[in-house]
This record gives C-alpha cells, sequence and structure tokens, in this order.
C-alpha cells in the first residue's frame, strides 16, 4: 500500500481555496459567469474540477467506472454547501481510490484520446501531476473571476 496523504493534501488545499471563493460570492453571484465571452461561474468552474479529479483518479488510475458527462460540467450549477458536501465524498472515495495503489502501479485505463490532456502515456504519478496541474490552473481561474464578479457588484 502507498501513501497518498501528499497528494490528497494538495487536491485538498486546491478545493478550500475554490470552495472558499465560491462561498466568499454567495450562490447567486457564484453561479454567475463574468461577462466575457465563453467565460463559466466559479460553480461550474469547481463542478468541473470534481468530475476531474474524480476520473482522473478514479477511473484512469484506480479503475473505477465513471459516467462523465463532461459538456454538462461547464454549465452546471448549484449550491456551495452541497458542492462542499461533494468535495467531502470525493476524498472518501479518493482515498479508497488509492489505498492498493503503489507509484509503480500502471494506471488501469487509458482517457479517450478526444479528451484535453497530456499527450503522451502516464504513470500513476503522471496522472496525478495533471490532476494538480488541472486544479491549479483552475483554481487561480476561480480566483481571477471572484475578483471580476466582486468589482462589477461593486460598481
Amino acid at each position: 500500500m502507498q501513501d497518498h496523504d501528499e497528494y490528497l493534501y494538495f487536491l485538498r488545499r486546491a478545493f478550500d481555496g475554490m470552495l472558499s471563493a465560491l462561498e466568499d460570492l454567495g450562490d447567486a453571484l457564484g453561479n454567475t459567469p463574468p461577462p466575457l465571452p465563453g467565460a463559466n461561474s466559479v460553480y461550474a468552474i469547481a463542478y468541473h474540477c470534481v468530475a476531474v479529479a474524480d476520473y482522473w483518479t478514479g477511473h484512469v488510475i484506480a479503475g473505477r467506472e465513471i459516467d462523465r458527462h463532461r459538456a454538462s460540467e461547464f454549465t452546471a450549477t448549484g449550491h456551495a454547501q452541497d458542492l462542499r458536501r461533494q468535495v467531502e465524498g470525493l476524498f472518501k472515495q479518493l482515498e479508497a481510490d488509492l489505498a492498493s495503489i503503489t507509484p509503480a502501479s500502471l494506471p488501469r485505463n487509458t482517457p479517450p484520446a478526444d479528451f484535453e490532456g497530456p499527450d503522451r502515456p502516464l504513470s500513476v504519478e503522471g496522472v496525478q501531476l495533471h490532476v494538480l496541474e488541472e486544479l491549479a490552473q483552475h483554481h487561480g481561474q476561480i480566483e481571477i473571476t471572484r475578483d471580476l464578479l466582486k468589482q462589477g457588484a461593486s460598481s
């Protein structure tokens, strides 16, 4: 059994930051995209990140079947408190998914070629780095989106 506490620690930090920004906005602004072409709401971005971590860690690494509807992630709406509960459930599932995985393990599934992601086969650690890459990018996007929305709300 490989200890994945450090990986989950950094996932937790990213999700805590995203959820804090969402909660700071409240549900109304959190579900509002900024006035930019193609922009997504903070809620939708955070919701997408839950699906990213679940898919890449649960499905690609651990081999768990996941019914993912990627396009709908970007239009998702909801309540921050419900998403926080979903994240808590995700972490319990990820801990179980990773319990028997070692760095020497190969990912049990390969993502479809049309998914945006690395253009080469990845090790378990490579998949974990990809998840962290995605969450870091979207955490920053959420913070900028929050700032834009708060500025617009106070104008």
